[in-house]
């Protein structure tokens, strides 16, 4: 059984986790809903979502410094804790960059990434909620692989984007504006399977 001291890392992970999928939530709900009037509003409220994170980052990092025994390695969950912070930022600078560049439509194909990038928030939090499990556990695995395969999605979901931004359109600044938007998409989708990554070495390297 988990001691008391465990349990705050892993707490914290899926606490994290939780504060990402959230982010993804609200991205997707702006973008589905997109009104240029609210986008400031929207991204105030997902600049407090990440400043959580932010914060939960922080008390990871000052229980590390305490810390006597950690169980994992503590490059581990410094690695992972500053993983799960990156995809929150990751989400918050789609918006931000979709506020900087003055975009005042939205693109088709942008609310299919959007959802996939939630699908993989959610399946990082399920992910870690299974990792205290790590030395017995059977799903670990087969979540890593979901993860693996969303962020292909996501890979796919980008490639065709670019492609129907690329012969859609002629206008050279769309084309620098979306393709910077998709890109950040996309790198949503790719620290998501960071996280997926250092999982699967602590269960390999610890068991």
């Amino acid at each position: 059984m988990a001691s008391k001291k465990d349990n705050f890392f892993f707490n914290n992970f899926v606490e994290c986790a939780e504060i990402a999928s959230e982010a993804s939530k609200l991205l997707y709900e702006t973008l589905k809903n997109f009104d240029v009037a609210a986008i400031p509003e929207q991204l105030k409220k997902l600049h407090e979502i990440e400043h959580r994170g932010d914060l939960k980052k922080h008390e990871m990092t000052a229980e590390l410094v305490r810390a006597f025994i950690t169980p994992i390695e503590r490059e581990d969950i410094m690695a992972l804790s500053q993983n799960i912070d990156d995809v929150t930022d990751s989400i918050e600078d789609v918006l931000i960059h979709i506020h900087i560049d003055n975009v005042t439509a939205m693109r088709e194909d942008v609310l299919a990434f959007a959802e996939i990038v939630v699908r993989c928030c959610d399946t990082m939090r399920t992910l870690l909620a299974e990792l205290p499990n790590f030395k017995k556990s059977k799903r670990l695995g087969e979540l890593v692989v979901e993860l693996n395969n969303l962020e292909e999605e996501g890979d796919a979901c980008y490639f065709q984007a670019m492609r129907n931004l690329h012969t859609q359109s002629t206008d050279p600044v769309e084309i620098i504006v979306w393709r910077e938007i998709y890109e950040y998409l996309e790198l949503c989708c790719d620290r998501c399977e960071h996280v997926a990554d250092v999982v699967s070495g602590i269960s390999i390297f610890n068991t």
